[in-house]
């Protein structure tokens, strides 16, 4: 038997989370233990915190964030550039 990779969907139950989740049941192969994890539980939200999760959904592949899901989320410094923070 091969071994099996573990994929973990952080999702908030939006459309666009289900929509990485049918990606990757679609994708997915005999050896993919895909799951999805809510993030709406404090433990989820706590271990998605832990592994650097800023955005959902997000994947995690054997306990490393993929790098399509890395480095996203608000940013101070982008959001200022954009003008919040400042009176129009």
């Amino acid at each position: 038997m091969p071994p099996t990779r573990k994929v973990e969907v952080f999702s908030a139950g939006c459309s666009a989370c289900t929509e990485a989740v049918e990606l990757l049941d679609h994708i997915a192969c005999p050896s993919c233990d895909v799951r999805v994890l809510d993030m709406k539980n404090p433990e989820v939200a706590a271990r998605a915190l832990s592994l650097s999760i800023r955005s959902v959904p997000a994947v995690v592949i054997d306990g490393e964030l993929a790098d399509c899901c890395a480095g996203r989320g608000p940013e101070e410094a982008t959001l200022r550039a954009a003008g919040v923070g400042e009176a129009r």
